[in-house]
């Protein structure tokens, strides 16, 4: 059982909660009598990907969807059986939340079969609760295991998500309008936008799941999956939320940047006008020819700084009259 060779889990489930791992050979031999089986592959590895189109006996169509590169959430009913592919958020180290993880999924009455590429802890979830024999009893039992678990680990990255929206609006309010807000801003929204490209059909698909006639789910599964869409609906409403703050942020950052810039402006709008007409005596006074007035007085200097004080204060009084400042 070398998890290089593509094959991550497979357990025989006991009906007790409990499972007992066996390898290929083991999968090979496997017949509906011996109980649910689950396997978990890795679908980028040459093993795993043979075994599924060549030995897997799942439709073709089924079997080649579950290795393709890309895939959106949906559910598909394809005679007794179910494909089913999700996403759940992606909480490996390095990674990024809004990076969602695909896994692909095959049910019916007595097998479940998932593929991934890279990591998803809600898998691993599931599979520790075997060894406790608190595990799933059945293959629908699995995949609304599965589903539970990936929903659940959602809960952490939107509440961040809150908070961080909530404390960006904060210094908002408190007078704060750094680039670093900007780029805080920014950021929750793209992830707020990745998250919900996926999570809307998503919704979609598993309310599909509990609401279609399918042979491999049953009524408690049933009811564990329309808990599981009700959470992520409302995940869904928290997200919508979350943008629509940051929103509403950012709308009141810019229009708080561009208050300060227009007073900048209005302020060096009434400097110029200050010094307008003083410059425009100043270079009147200071023209090289004959028969400016004042040359052989020696108060003349007095005479007129005092005269462009006067201008000055008689402005000021124009501005303040008309309320400009």
């Amino acid at each position: 059982m070398d998890e290089e060779e593509g094959l991550i889990y497979a357990g025989i489930l006991d009906g007790k909660g409990g499972a007992r791992r066996i390898g290929w050979n083991e999968i090979a031999e496997w017949r509906e009598q011996d109980g649910p089986i689950w396997i978990h592959l890795d679908y980028s590895q040459p093993t795993a990907r043979r075994w599924v189109l060549e030995q897997s006996g799942i439709d073709e169509f089924a079997a080649q969807a579950l290795l393709s590169e890309e895939t959106r959430p949906r559910a598909t009913n394809i005679g007794d059986a179910t494909l089913v592919f999700l996403r759940g958020v992606n909480l490996n180290p390095g990674s990024q939340p809004e990076d969602m993880v695909s896994i692909r999924i095959w049910v019916d009455k007595h097998r479940i079969i998932t593929a991934r590429r890279r990591t998803l802890l809600s898998v691993t979830d599931v599979l520790q609760t075997f060894e406790s024999h608190a595990g799933p009893k059945s293959a629908g039992g699995c995949l609304a295991r599965l589903i539970g678990s990936l929903v659940a680990r959602m809960e952490n990255v939107i509440d961040d998500l809150q908070d961080r929206a909530a404390q960006a609006e904060e210094n908002v309010l408190e007078g704060e309008s750094g680039a670093e807000l900007r780029n805080v801003l920014a950021s929750i929204r793209r992830e707020t936008i990745t998250l919900r490209r996926y999570l809307s059909p998503q919704r979609e698909a598993m309310t599909r799941l509990y609401t279609d006639e399918h042979a491999t789910i049953g009524a408690r599964e049933r009811s564990r999956l329309r808990e599981s869409a009700d959470q992520l609906q409302r995940y869904l409403e928290d997200l919508d939320s979350v943008r629509e703050r940051a929103m509403v942020t950012h709308e009141e950052l810019a229009n708080r940047l561009s208050e300060q810039m227009n007073a900048r402006i209005y302020l060096l709008s009434l400097v110029a006008a200050l010094f307008l007409p003083l410059s425009f005596f100043t270079g009147l006074l200071g023209i090289n020819v004959g028969g400016i007035p004042g040359t052989d007085n020696k108060a003349a200097f007095a005479i007129v700084v005092g005269f462009l004080v006067l201008v000055i204060g008689l402005q000021l009084a124009y501005f303040k009259l008309r309320k400009w400042f």
